[in-house]
This record gives C-alpha cells, structure tokens and sequence, in this order.
C-alpha cells in the first residue's frame, strides 16, 4: 500500500497513485452534510467498510483519510478470504454536536444511489443507532442492531480476531501459543481494547493498561485486575507485547527507539506512521509487527457474516482463521526477509489478481 499527501498533488493523481475505481462526494446543504465515499477496488465483491464522523480540520485531510483507509479495506478483505472489496466513507463534522437523524438518513440516499457497489457500517464517531438511521433509505449497510436481523456490537469480534494474531505472533518468538505469564502493554480501554483485556487475562497474560480517558482506564483496570499506567510512561516498561487499540502512528521513529517488546500486535488502524520506514526499522531491531489490517479484521469478518446470513459460531470460526493467515505472512517474511506488512500486503496483492484471471476470462 501507498499514501500520498493531498497537497503534494492533484486529486486526479492521487487516485490513480491509489488505484481508486470511484470517489463520490456528497453534499447536502439541507442536512449539512459533507461526506466523501471512496470505493477502492472491486475485484474480489462489493466494497464494504465504515462511516467514519471526524471533526477534520480540511477536507483535504478527509479526503487523504478516507483513500488511504478504503484501500487498507482492500487489503484486509483479501488477505483474510473474503468475497468483499474495498471501500470507506468520511463524514466531515463533530459526532457530538453536528449529527442528526436527517443527515444520517441523507447520507443513506447517496449510499442507495450506488446501486449496492458500496455497503458500509460503524466507525469511529457512527453507533448502531446511525446504521439504524441509514437502513431507513438502504439495504446497503451492516452492523445494524440485532432487533432489526444485524449482530450489534463488532467489538468482540473484532478483539477476537487481535487474540489470535498475538497468539500467531508468540508462537512464531517463543516457540509455543500460550499467553499465561506474557506480558502485554494495551493502549486504548474501548470497547475493542476492553474485549481484548478480557481475552488475554482469561488467559493468565499479565495486562498494562493505558488511556487518555482516565476514568474508563481506571474502570477497566479494576474489573479485569490489569494495571493503569500514564500514556507518557508506558514505553518505560518492559513487556512482551505492545497492542495499540486507539489511534493510529503511535509506531514511529520516535517510540520504535523507546521500544522493548518483542510484538506489535494491536487493533487501532494505520500503526506505522511511516509504513515503509517504520515497518524496516521494525525489522532490523527484531520486533515483529502484525500487520494492523490482517488482525483486525474480526469486525469486517462480522459484518460479512451478516450479509452472509448471521451465524455467532460461524463468525468467531471465521475470527479463529486469522491465527493461521498470520502464520502465513510471518512465514513469507522470514523466507524473503522483507518486514511484515510487505509480505501481507504482497499476498493481498496475490489474491486479487488471481481472481481478477478468473473473472476476466468470463
């Protein structure tokens, strides 16, 4: 994968540096609406991927944000074995002020509008509640409330999918799976973060815990006997395993030379803030990197499982398989001596093109 700063070059450019097939902008004065849906590829299905409501500060920035992650979207659906393609939309606004019923509901009409080429659901800044709001004008969207047929919360899914991928990680560094006496540093106590603590502390794993939200930090410490440390210290201590499960870049130059732990395995997306340089400087200091698009999949897993006709047992099967994929781009790494997101990125790439053969010659 690649990314390009909007200001260092046109928008035609851009998305033919990304090979994006389609970028619709939707605006409504009415509603207030301004939203950006960028579809990235459609070889393997439908694209599908969230609606994220951020408060951006140019519609530049939305715009680089919501390329960059419907192309990662891409990836994560085909390196996993989905029958999806890659797509994600950006609302530009504040969650809590600016979003109503009328504006959610607008935003489903332009979604409708695509003809089911992009499905979408939660992000950051959407609920179930929105998706509800979206239903009302679409068919075209996941993640609903399990009243209305959806599966509700991806959260557990989603640290299930992460469970596995630290457990794919500890097998390739120490030789066994077992998390019993490891030590993993999880930043971000939300909902995914919080699945993720649960997890590893059925699992006998010795848990550190940090958040800028100190009141949910403290909460989730004591309810599942972790330990709350600052954000400021938290590379001052020894751990096995770094799982970032907030917000994206905290693997930089800057922490990387910090850094003591043996993985990076987490949930937040865009880890590396510089994939290239950050993901060789991972692989010369010997930490091994999960690629953060392969093991988070558990929620574009669960939303799959949904248009495939929901299935619990199914779904978390379907979770339990990114131990194996992990396996596979850890193995191609080691073989080619190339940093991990390389190697998953080059099996995505693969499998993309292996069934674009088979489609091209119908």
């Amino acid at each position: 994968m690649s990314s390009v700063r909007l200001e260092e070059s046109s928008v035609f450019s851009q998305l033919g540096l990304l090979s994006h097939q389609q970028v619709v902008f939707c605006n409504d004065e009415e509603t207030g609406l301004k939203a950006i849906i960028a579809i990235h590829n459609t070889v393997l299905g439908p694209a599908l991927g969230g609606t994220r409501m951020w408060d951006y500060a140019t519609e530049a920035e939305a715009l680089n944000d919501v390329l960059r992650l419907s192309q990662a979207m891409t990836y994560k659906a085909a390196i996993t074995g989905l029958n999806l393609g890659g797509g994600k939309a950006v609302i530009i606004g504040d969650s809590r002020k600016d979003k109503t019923e009328v504006m959610m509901r607008r935003f489903g009409r332009f979604i409708q509008n695509l003809n089911g080429a992009f499905i979408t659901t939660q992000d950051v800044g959407t609920s179930p509640k929105d998706m509800e709001y979206i239903r009302m004008e679409t068919k075209y969207v996941t993640g609903i409330p399990e009243v209305m047929g959806g599966n509700g919360d991806l959260s557990p899914v989603t640290a299930k999918g992460v469970f596995m991928g630290i457990k794919a990680c500890v097998k390739e560094m120490f030789g066994t799976d077992s998390l019993a006496g490891r030590t993993v540093a999880v930043q971000g106590t939300g909902h995914v973060g919080e699945n993720l603590v649960s997890l590893l502390r059925a699992e006998n794993a010795k848990v550190y815990v940090s958040d800028i939200n100190e009141e949910r930090l403290i909460k989730v410490a004591r309810q599942y006997g972790a330990e709350a440390v600052n954000n400021s210290r938290l590379f001052d201590i020894d751990f096995d395993i770094y799982a970032p499960c907030a917000l994206g870049s905290t693997v930089n130059s800057e922490t990387i030379a910090k850094m003591k732990c043996a993985i990076i395995a987490g949930s937040a997306n865009n880890q590396l803030a510089d994939e290239k340089a950050d993901g060789q400087l991972l692989l010369e200091k010997g930490i091994l990197y999960a690629p953060d698009y392969l093991i988070n999949a558990g929620g574009l897993i669960n939303c799959y499982s949904e248009l495939e006709g929901y299935s619990r047992k199914r779904t978390m099967q379907l979770a339990e398989n990114i131990y194996e994929a992990t396996r596979e781009v850890l193995r191609k790494s080691k073989q080619e001596e190339i940093p991990t997101y390389l190697a998953a990125n080059k099996i995505a790439e693969k499998r993309i093109a292996d069934i674009r053969k088979i489609k091209s010659s119908n």
